[in-house]
């Protein structure tokens, strides 16, 4: 079977882009050909990276990286370049209204139907129009985790039985490193011996003020031993973190990284002694399951896909309820002996996450599609 897959959204520009349906695709694409060696595949990008790769390229003439003109390339351009495939792959939630081939669609989360004044308000209306009718239209449609799967169900009346998983993995390189390498990049960066450790895209549905807030109730002497570290890109309505920041006299144990290098995560992860992560809402939470890779116990929310990714490890909370993460914040700081058995758990379950996995679902959805 040939199958093509719109891969559109895979970033070049190291900022916040590069985020999790980025690295989804990049690593769906690496593993397919070891997942489905027969599998004859045409990539369609634009000024993305990708891996290196058997299957044919098809890089577009138009800047593709502004949403608008990835939406008129998708809509208006694709549709006439598709001769020859079996079987398209729309890789992030819409296929073009004339879609002259079968399809399948995967869909991470449905946040701009659950959480909609957390989104910018013509991106949250373009993908609630286009992802319903693209996922009545498709042969067969992706989730990404159970959360998403019931979302697509109840809130799109996706058929369950036309739904399949296909959960994110972890790369082999996300894992405990020696002790020296770690420390030469601690000293390198001027890190803490000690601190939390946030990553994400600064956006609304990470939820960093109920964190804020609940750190600032620690008592000072706590603070400055453990600090408490933010990564990641800005993404959009963001102004709220560092005035909050400034309100509650935190400029001195809160710390903004900015967008960190993909090769760089992996020391991140093994400087720090806890993972954050306080997110209203997630398709799964790629990050959190890097960090537990890397033997860091993680303090999630209780919501959405996050008690999927981390099963029985580390700490489940309200989103909004500041004082449950306050007492999570003071037992992670001070509890040594709960720090080491949740490192050895959370390495163990992180294990059971591959992108092999990924793409082996992801070709058997193809077969089924293919079936119809």
């Amino acid at each position: 079977m040939h199958i093509g897959l719109n891969a559109h959204l895979l970033a070049s520009a190291q900022d916040f882009r590069r985020a999790g349906i980025h690295h989804y695709i990049y690593n769906l694409i690496a593993h397919l050909p070891q997942a489905a060696p027969d599998l004859r595949a045409t990539i369609f990008v634009g000024e993305g990276e990708l891996p290196s790769t058997p299957y044919a390229v098809r890089r577009s003439r138009f800047k593709t990286h502004s949403p608008l003109r990835r939406i008129l390339w998708e809509q208006l351009w694709q549709p006439f370049q598709l001769r020859g495939l079996d079987l398209m792959h729309e890789l992030a939630f819409v296929a073009p209204l004339l879609m002259p081939r079968p399809f399948v669609v995967t869909v991470y989360d449905l946040s701009f139907m659950r959480y909609p004044e957390r989104l910018p308000a013509a991106r949250r209306l373009y993908l609630r129009a286009m992802t319903a009718v693209s996922c009545r239209r498709a042969r067969r449609v992706i989730a990404i985790s159970r959360s998403t799967a019931a979302d697509l169900s109840r809130l799109l009346k996706v058929p369950p039985e036309k739904i399949d998983l296909a959960v994110p993995g972890v790369q082999a390189r996300f894992r405990k490193l020696p002790r020296a390498q770690v420390e030469a990049f601690r000293a390198a960066k001027g890190l803490p011996e000690r601190f939390f450790f946030y990553l994400g895209t600064l956006e609304p549905r990470k939820n960093l003020p109920v964190l804020l807030r609940a750190y600032a109730t620690l008592p000072e002497a706590d603070r400055r031993a453990v600090p408490l570290i933010l990564g990641g890109g800005a993404g959009w309505m963001t102004a709220e973190v560092p005035r909050l920041i400034d309100q509650l006299g935190l400029a001195q144990t809160v710390h903004r990284v900015g967008y960190l290098p993909d090769a760089e995560l992996v020391y991140w992860y093994n400087c720090a002694e806890t993972f954050v992560y306080p997110s209203i809402f997630e398709g799964w939470g790629l990050p959190v399951v890097e960090a537990m890779a890397c033997g860091l116990p993680p303090l999630v929310s209780n919501v959405s896909a996050l008690p999927e990714a981390v099963g029985e490890v580390g700490m489940q909370l309200p989103p909004q309820d500041e004082q449950a993460w306050r007492a999570a914040l003071e037992r992670a700081m001070h509890d040594s002996a709960w720090r080491a058995e949740q490192s050895l758990r959370a390495q163990v379950r992180a294990c059971q996450f591959t992108w092999l996995q990924t793409a082996q679902a992801t070709q058997e959805t193809y077969r089924k599609a293919l079936e119809n």
